[in-house]
This record gives C-alpha cells, structure tokens and sequence, in this order.
C-alpha cells in the first residue's frame, strides 16, 4: 500500500477527492481518520483524511505527542522539536511542521479560521515569505519551519495580547466604581473579571515558559532544524560511506551559513554505524524566540500590574467594609447604653404602678406627678450623657 507521502497531491478545489484514499485506507485498517488542512511551503492548501498511523508514518512523531492535538483534552502551551517535525500546541493553535508543510487539525474552529488565512497569506506572498536574520554580515533565509513558527508564535501572541488590553480597558473603570460604591452588581462584575485575568494570566504564563524552556536548552532548538536534517539526511543517502576523523570535520562553504565550523563534533556510535550528529547554530532560533519571550513577558507584566491593582482595590474594599463595621458596633454600644438607662427609668415607673396605696396618691395636684415623671426622664438622661462620656473616654467611642 503506498504510503500517504508517495500519493500524488489532488486539486485543493476537490478535498472529497483528496480525502477518499486515506479514508479508504483508514477504514481498511480499522484506524479512525479526521480532517486535516495541509499547507505546503508555497501556501497552496488541501484537505486530506488522515488516521492517526498514517500522521505518525508521514511525520514521524510518537503516539504520545498527537495526544497534545487532541481538542477535547487540555494541555498547556508546548512546542516540541521532532526527528522530522516540530509539534505546536499554542492555546488556540494546534499544528504539526514539517520541513515541507503545515497539518492543522482543528482548521474549522472560529479561532484558527484568521490564523489559517494569514497562514496562507504570508506563505504565498512573496513579500510576506522572507524572514531575515544578519549573522556575520550576511542575511540568511529563515527554513520553513521557522517561518510557519513565526506566523504561529505572533497569531497566538496578537491574541492574547488583544484579550489582555481588553480586560485592561474593562477592569481599570470597574474598580475605581467599586472604591466609590460598594454593591452586589459591582462585586459580581469584579469578580468576573478576575476570573478572566487568573486565565488570561496562565494562558500567557504557559507560553511564556515554554519559551523560556526552549531558549534554556540548545539541544531542544537543534532537534527543531528539520530542513537541515532533511538536507544532512540526502547528502547521507547519496554518499556511499562517509569517512570522518575522531575530533573535527569541515564542511563545504556553502553549508556555513547555518552551522558552524566549531559547533560541528564527531558523534558516531559504534555499534550502530550511524553517521555523526550534526549540532546547528542556534541563534537565529534563539533570537526568533527571544523575540517573542520578551513579547510575552512583557504582556505578562501588564497583567500583574492590573492585579496588583485588583488585590489593591481589595484591601481598600476591606478597609472600607472594616469601617462601617466600626460604625455599626458604635451604634450597637451608644444602642445598649441607651437600654440600659431606660431599663433604669422603667424600674422606677414600675415602682409606681404597683396597686398599692400611698400618700402621694391623695395630693390633689398632679403637680408631684409631674415633677417625679420629669426628674426620672432627667435623670435617665443624665447618665446616658455619663455613659457616653465614659465610652469616649476609654476608647469604646470615638
């Protein structure tokens, strides 16, 4: 059966007939297949069925990084570098690079849709396809695979970006009406959008270290120069035996402008006979995703700033709450004294209204009545304004 790399390319107006075979070939070998948009290096696009054997012969990659493509599991952000293919799992964007095209699984989710456009866009326009790097004087052309990286890395940062400043314009005018009026309606809404900055903050968090991860570690970079190993791989068919000293070897002019003459060494295993590992010059991989690490780090900053401005907001909320509580426990002191002094007066009324009979039932005024009644309402008064006045003063009131 003929492998899904030796099928002639169909007409990208056709996908139904693009994708019979490989569906054909899925069924036969009980293999579930799904839709793939495969991009070539020159931007022309084609819909292909693909099973999950048939990505793995024709990438290369293990079973265990096609897990990372899977849209019904959640995975942070990972980028890894491949025998023969570079693995992207960047929030929304899922992909599989090789030397030659782009495979985008979920090519008809709404937020791929403008990554996969731009995508085609820049890889079939020749102004939007060169990506230059200086290095000694000379520019050199980005491969492919750093290309579509490239593309990959500014769409998923662009997003982010753009929902950070979105929450930024949202949350800022939310807090300040929140110092000013505390509410049931305000505290919902800033709860919601500390919500989305805890996601927004993991999401660019996620990139960012993954990058940081990448620029750690140059043998990680190395394994992602897959037009180099392509071309390194033809060069070792077509020689019949390569002969290598055990320190050094050199190469031909034109291969120094992506490797190195130093960083070339003689790994050869004995027992194998492979041939030696070639170690790449790095830099223009590193410089391509300092760029972005600095990007992302930077929105990361902004999103700690805003919250640091939300916990900053809170303690003020606190402060404020904790206040009218004060309020309320000075009210509830001034309320029990008041208690305590009528309580005091009601003693004196219940004296008097016992049914028993005294002289002063037989005054033919009611003048004592009246002076006894206001004397007691005096008196009350009297040690209401004390009690108050000892509150003050031993720090119960202010």
């Amino acid at each position: 059966m003929r492998s899904p790399e030796d099928a002639p390319e169909e007409s990208p107006h056709n996908p139904l007939a693009a994708a019979t075979p490989q569906r054909s070939a899925g069924r036969r070998k009980g293999t579930p297949s799904q839709p793939w948009l495969v991009v070539s290096d020159s931007g022309k696009e084609r819909f292909d069925e693909l099973g999950k054997h048939s990505i793995m012969r024709r990438t290369g990659i293990p079973a265990r990084d096609l897990r990372l493509l899977d849209p019904l599991l959640s995975y942070p952000s990972t980028i890894l570098g491949r025998e023969r293919a570079i693995v992207l799992n960047l929030e929304h964007i899922k992909a599989i690079i090789t030397a030659t095209e782009v495979l985008i699984p979920n090519f008809n989710a709404p937020t791929v849709a403008p990554f996969v456009h731009d995508l085609q866009s820049r890889l079939s326009s020749p102004s939007g396809a060169p990506h230059l790097v200086a290095e000694s004087r000379n520019q050199i052309l980005l491969p492919f695979e750093f290309r579509v990286l490239e593309i990959c890395l500014e769409s998923s940062y662009r997003r982010l970006e753009a929902e950070a400043l979105t929450l930024e314009q949202e949350a800022y005018p939310a807090l300040d009406e929140m110092t000013s009026k505390i509410s049931t309606l305000n505290l919902e809404h800033v709860r919601s959008i500390k919500s989305r900055l805890v996601a927004v903050s993991w999401h660019v968090q996620t990139v960012r270290d993954e990058l940081e991860h990448l620029l750690d570690d140059d043998n990680d970079m190395a394994e992602m120069y897959l037009t180099k190993k392509l071309a390194h791989q033809h060069n070792g068919e077509s020689s019949s035996r390569v002969k290598v000293d055990n320190d050094a070897f050199q190469l031909e002019e034109d291969s120094i402008s992506y490797f190195r003459h130093e960083d070339f060494k003689d790994q050869i295993e004995s027992s194998h006979g492979n041939l030696p590992t070639l170690k790449p010059n790095v830099q223009e991989l590193e410089m391509l995703l300092e760029t972005y690490f600095e990007q992302m780090d930077g929105t990361l900053n902004k999103l700690s700033r805003l919250r640091d401005y939300v916990d900053i907001t809170e303690d003020c909320v606190k402060i404020m709450q904790d206040e009218k509580q004060n309020q309320l426990l000075e009210v509830g002191v001034m309320l029990s004294i008041g208690t305590v002094v009528v309580t005091a007066g009601v003693v004196v009324v219940g004296i008097f209204g016992q049914n028993i009979h005294i002289k002063l039932y037989d005054v033919p005024t009611y003048a004592q009545f009246w002076e006894t009644t206001f004397g007691t309402i005096g008196v009350c008064l009297i040690l209401y304004i004390l009690a108050i006045g000892l509150a003050k003063r031993s720090g119960l009131l202010r």
